[in-house]
């Protein structure tokens, strides 16, 4: 590691442990704090307030359990003091039973605006109209990529998209079902694109934008041809494999794509920025201090393992909305040294955890 590099991630872990030491003392602000962290703390054997001076000592806390995001009143982990505030509400993951929620107010936006200065301006040009090309209804992605749109000064066109219904067909056996619905979403996105809306930028799920890729190619056109110039993608199935085929098959010279990770509750985590001498290897940094990754032992999560060794992911949000001390993702990965642009331990590799990789379903992400 460069003595730069060195010094930058100095530099971030001081500001990451200012921020752990502010989230903490504004969640359990005995008037202003969550109504659920103060209710967490009556159990503690120590004092959240005093006893949290930097980012280690968030391991003072229990795993969070993200089974709590279950059910209302979904304004239980947002502070007091916000309570006021025009909310939103997003939800994450689950096909069956009551969904996992969570209280936004402003966090979407913030963590937006942050990811759309990681976005080189000459392919995703200032004022461009977007293709918003994934899941609608209560997911914060779809509002995230309207509002990241609208920063950068462009119109957010998107589809009816539902991954729940897709998710139960494909449970079911019905894989015909599942590519009937697969194809709904594609002839959206094609009347879109072909209705003079001047789109340049998009976001897809990987399964999608190589669904619409085929489609156009089977037509006689292409990505490319379409207009597009820059795209975000994000999902499980993005591989280095799946990388490769997108950047040398599916999208050409002249377009440009870069992998994400992202949950409702961490934010974006950006990729780095693509390298030849890589081989398409993808590697993510969360974006710290607002949320932070880590790859820790499968045996013991208080344990950081050493880079290029493989371990599972545990997630920190140290937003003043969300505050979650320690959360296991439900993904495994290899830890990466921190980069120029990113100071801070990234990660890579990522796939569903093995002990769990079996009882996954994957719809159109």
């Amino acid at each position: 590691m460069s003595t730069s590099i060195e010094q930058n991630a100095a530099a971030a872990r001081e500001k990451l442990d200012r921020q752990a030491v502010e989230a903490v003392r504004l969640h359990f602000d005995p008037q202003d704090g969550a109504p659920f962290w103060l209710e967490k703390a009556q159990g503690y054997d120590f004092d959240p307030l005093t006893d949290v001076n930097c980012f280690d000592d968030l391991k003072k806390f229990p795993l969070f359990e993200d089974d709590s995001l279950r059910g209302g009143p979904v304004t239980r982990f947002l502070p007091k003091k916000l309570h006021e505030k025009s909310k939103y509400v997003f939800e994450t993951g689950g096909t069956t039973g009551i969904p996992k929620s969570r209280c936004v107010v402003d966090d979407f936006r913030i963590d937006y605006e942050e990811f759309s200065k990681t976005l080189p301006d000459e392919h995703f040009p200032r004022g461009s109209n977007w293709l918003m090309l994934g899941p609608s209804g209560p997911r914060r992605l779809r509002l995230a990529v309207e509002h990241l749109c609208q920063v950068r000064g462009g119109i957010c066109f998107c589809i009816d998209l539902d991954p729940r219904w897709v998710v139960k067909l494909i449970k079911k056996g019905d894989i015909q079902g599942a590519k009937a619905y697969s194809d709904h979403c594609i002839d959206q996105a094609v009347t879109i694109l072909s209705a003079g809306h001047d789109i340049k930028c998009m976001f897809a799920t990987p399964k999608l934008l190589e669904a619409l890729a085929m489609r156009l190619i089977d037509t006689g056109s292409s990505i490319a041809e379409a207009g597009i110039t820059g795209i975000f993608a994000g999902g499980t199935e993005f591989t280095p494999q799946w990388y490769r085929f997108c950047k040398e098959e599916l999208l050409g010279p002249n377009v440009y794509i870069t992998p994400t990770y992202g949950n409702t509750l961490m934010g974006l985590a950006c990729g780095k920025p693509f390298d030849p001498a890589d081989n398409y290897k993808i590697t993510y940094f969360a974006p710290q201090p607002r949320a932070v990754v880590e790859v820790v032992n499968f045996d013991n999560y208080d344990e950081v393992v050493d880079y290029d060794d493989t371990g599972r992911v545990k997630l920190y949000t140290l937003t003043h909305e969300l505050f979650i001390p320690g959360f296991m993702e439900r993904d495994e990965g290899e830890r990466e040294k921190p980069h120029e642009k990113y100071p801070w331990d990234g990660v890579s590799g990522t796939r569903p955890f093995h002990d769990i990789a079996s009882a996954t379903t994957v719809g159109v992400y």
